[in-house]
């Protein structure tokens, strides 16, 4: 009975220990930038916790005021909501003293201020017909190349993103340059093994050439036709004048 009952203990303790694993969150791409957007980084994070380590490292931050969205200033408060949160999310971090605040809207200089009134009027109500991002972002800082996230907005209701990862783009570069080593190699020996075989062919006709220059030195020779009994044509016989 004993027995048994350690033996439902372990199995009710493994399954737990697969459930908590199985439950484990993946890490997920954020686009993070500072309080007046001249920083957008991309950092990737599991959790709230890791996500506010990761953005204090890399903006060199010692204390954080708040974590919010880019796009109207929602806090990110809670690991439940930051769940929620889709991939490649825009966020800003606010140090101590800092607020969120809208877009800065471009101005134009003008010759007179009621005509610069108008123009901002007309951007703030403007519509973008297309606006294509694109973001590159490493998982690991041992990746090569990292991963490409594109993402196009059409008329500012419809997205489309795609999200390239190049995982295996470093082994691809390493099978490449070893084909180009070997092609490499092999051309050598190709254009190695050429230039002996010709430079054996003209040694050789060298030798023949210098065989028959010490046979007929220079001179004058005439050539005398007569029929060879042991091979029945004519032969040539060279005799120097």
């Amino acid at each position: 009975m004993d027995y048994a009952m350690k033996s439902l203990k372990l199995c009710s303790t493994g399954s737990h220990d697969k459930l908590l694993l199985g439950r484990m969150p993946r890490a997920k791409p954020f686009r993070v930038t500072n309080g007046d957007r001249s920083v957008k980084k991309g950092i990737m994070a599991e959790s709230l916790l890791d996500l506010t380590s990761k953005v204090g490292d890399s903006f060199s931050l010692q204390c954080i005021s708040a974590l919010v969205l880019d796009e109207d200033g929602t806090g990110v408060e809670t690991e439940e909501f930051f769940q929620t949160l889709s991939e490649n999310t825009v966020l800003m971090v606010l140090e101590k003293g800092q607020r969120w605040t809208l877009h800065p809207v471009i101005r134009t200089l003008s010759w007179g201020g009621k005509e610069l009134q108008s123009i901002e009027r007309h951007l703030q109500h403007r519509t973008d017909v297309a606006k294509l991002t694109f973001d590159l972002y490493k998982n690991s800082p041992k990746d090569f190349i990292g991963c490409l996230n594109v993402k196009a907005t059409l008329y500012g209701a419809y997205t489309v993103s795609y999200d390239l990862r190049c995982y295996a783009a470093k082994k691809m570069l390493k099978e490449a340059l070893r084909w180009t080593i070997f092609s490499m190699q092999a051309t050598g020996h190709i254009l190695l093994g050429s230039s002996c075989y010709i430079e054996q062919l003209l040694e050789e006709e060298e030798q023949a050439e210098k065989r028959l220059a010490l046979k007929y030195p220079e001179g004058v020779y005439w050539i005398q036709t007569y029929k060879c009994n042991n091979c029945l044509a004519d032969c040539y016989l060279f005799k120097k004048k």
